[in-house]
């Protein structure tokens, strides 16, 4: 397939925290159609890895709960998410990354981690992969409070959980983050968590 966009021009919206262009580029949708000239913004934070922990033993999961003001402005009510370890990469392998933020969030010292999978975040309007994990976990391994860095302004709820309870907190509209609906389908699909 030859390439279909052509004169892909940009300009800065924001760069106060992370990255928002406006793009313009004529695309061509077949051999036969006139090139169609496009407008789109696009959103640019770097990307991302989140990692789910899991007791084989315990049939257990660890979640953080904390404060979304996207998900406060579109209707959630309390704007509290229940959400999988996450954080942007900063220039860290994904493997660094999700151990990092699992000790900071949960205060749990993963040693190892497996590869789920990777994704586009949202690929219409965002440039980001998120690089998903899943991690065991044990009592041992919890090292620190967790809760999130201060000077970030992370205040996150440790939530340890039993698996299929948690499972079931998608079908009643409590876990509506993706990346954690993914991780427990992942979780599920792999068996893990059989008695």
């Amino acid at each position: 397939m030859k390439n279909r966009i052509h004169n892909l021009q940009s300009r800065t919206l924001s760069d106060k925290t992370f990255l928002l262009k406006e793009y313009t580029y004529e695309y061509t949708h077949t051999d036969v159609h006139t090139p169609e000239t496009h407008l789109r913004e696009v959103y640019d934070h770097g990307d991302g890895a989140s990692v789910l922990l899991y007791n084989i033993t315990k049939k257990t999961i660890v979640l953080t709960q904390q404060f979304r003001l996207p998900t406060f402005l579109n209707g959630s009510g309390s704007g509290m998410s229940i959400e999988v370890c996450a954080g942007s990469l900063d220039g860290d392998s994904p493997e660094v990354c999700v151990k990092k933020e699992a000790l900071e969030e949960t205060g749990y010292a993963i040693s190892s981690v497996e590869k789920a999978f990777s994704v586009y975040a949202s690929p219409a309007i965002m440039t980001e992969i998120a690089h998903l994990f899943i991690a065991e976990y044990t009592d041992e391994m919890k090292v620190e409070k967790g809760g999130g860095l201060d000077h970030e302004e992370e205040y996150i709820d440790v939530l340890e959980l039993d698996f299929e309870k948690a499972f079931d907190m998608i079908q009643t509209g409590e876990i509506k983050d993706a990346r954690t609906v993914m991780l427990l389908q992942f979780l599920k699909i792999k068996d893990i968590m059989v008695s």
